[in-house]
Formats: C-alpha cells, sequence, structure tokens
C-alpha cells in the first residue's frame, strides 16, 4: 500500500472529510487525497493554504514543547466556523492532517489518523 491508498482509507471511513493529505515539515505535501464530490468544500476554505500555515503552527508546538520538556506532541486540532483540522505526528519530518466539515465525525478522524500515522510512517523508511 502506498501513502495514497493510507489516505483515501482515512477519508473513505470519516464522514464529513474534506481531504487527508501526508505532509513535511517544509510545507510540501507528500501526497493528498481528495475526493471529488468535496472539491469546492475544499476551495471555498483555501483548504492548501491552510494546512501549511496549520503546519507552521504544529511545528512551533513542536518548538515549544522541546523548550518546556513537556515531551514529543502527538496531535493538535484547529476547530473553526468551516473546517476542523487534525494534525497528527507521523514521525519528526511529516505529519498527517485530516479536515473535516464542522458536522463531521471528530473522534473518528482521531481515531482513523491514530491507525494511520503508522503505517505511513513505515512507508516513507
Amino acid at each position: 500500500m502506498g501513502f495514497h491508498e493510507h489516505l483515501e482509507a482515512v477519508v473513505s471511513s470519516v464522514s464529513g472529510s474534506v481531504a487527508c493529505s501526508l505532509v513535511g515539515f517544509d510545507g510540501i505535501a507528500v501526497d493528498t487525497h481528495q475526493p471529488e464530490a468535496r472539491a469546492a468544500d475544499a476551495a471555498a476554505i483555501e483548504l492548501s493554504a491552510a494546512l501549511t500555515e496549520y503546519g507552521n503552527l504544529l511545528s512551533q508546538l513542536k518548538s515549544t514543547a522541546l523548550t518546556l520538556k513537556t515531551g514529543v506532541i502527538g496531535e493538535m486540532s484547529i476547530n473553526t466556523e468551516k473546517v476542523i483540522t487534525i494534525m497528527r505526528m507521523v514521525n519528526q519530518e511529516y505529519y498527517v492532517v485530516l479536515a473535516l466539515m464542522p458536522d463531521g465525525n471528530y473522534g473518528k478522524g482521531r481515531y482513523a489518523l491514530r491507525i494511520a500515522a503508522p503505517k505511513l510512517a513505515k512507508e516513507l523508511l
């Protein structure tokens, strides 16, 4: 299974999913799965720009946790009026991010990313 299949599995298993991406801390997406049916939703919220900017926040939080000696960051979510974004670390250089509509299944999204992250990490080796 490749990156795309893992990302597609996350999106297909979580209701309300708009897109799922594997992203490097350089802000470049390695791969993204976005269902055609959700393309208008993604465009309306400028999803690709949002995912990059949220990655910057995750990077800053990673540095802050190191400074405060609170441990490694595992997950972060940002809930706004138009989108719920869940980010989970894959390794020190990559994270996986899931964008959901506000009525999407947040708990299932967190679970799906927790299951997908180790699989994506293996693919990166």
